[in-house]
């Protein structure tokens, strides 16, 4: 027997070990073409939402049991949304909360004004949340 048979033999240098490396190179290559293909085809459908922007413009007020809130909504053209304005006491606990439907507008940015009624004294009114509907 040659030496660099037995060396080969010995360090595992075998035409059997060597198609078994390229099998797993193979499988894990798949794998990872597999994954990145699937998180492009994710990605890319994952953008196509418009996005909408809300800012509080200012609050006032009233009296113990109504505030009134300020905000601006930013969305594509023709978009309807919902928005959730929300009346915070002086310990930032939710004291009112009132969700507002908004027609779709031919104006990009709007703005709104709003009274929520409250359980007692707020301290702020704010925007919580908006989502296209």
């Amino acid at each position: 027997m040659p030496v660099s048979s037995n060396l080969d033999d010995r360090y595992g240098r075998t035409p059997r070990t060597r198609l078994r490396d390229r099998r797993v190179l193979w499988i894990t290559a798949g794998a990872f073409a597999l994954i990145l293909t699937a998180w492009v085809v994710w990605a890319g459908l994952d953008g196509a939402a418009p996005t909408i922007e809300a800012r509080d413009t200012r609050h006032q007020i009233i009296d113990d049991n109504s505030i009134s809130v300020t905000f601006e909504v930013s969305l594509p053209t023709g978009t309807a949304s919902s928005c959730a304005v929300q009346a915070l006491n002086e310990t930032f606990t939710v004291v009112g909360w009132k969700v507002l439907d908004l027609p779709p507008s031919d104006q990009y940015t709007r703005s709104f004004t709003e009274v929520v009624h409250t359980t007692e004294l707020s301290n702020t009114g704010l925007i919580y949340r908006c989502w296209v509907t």
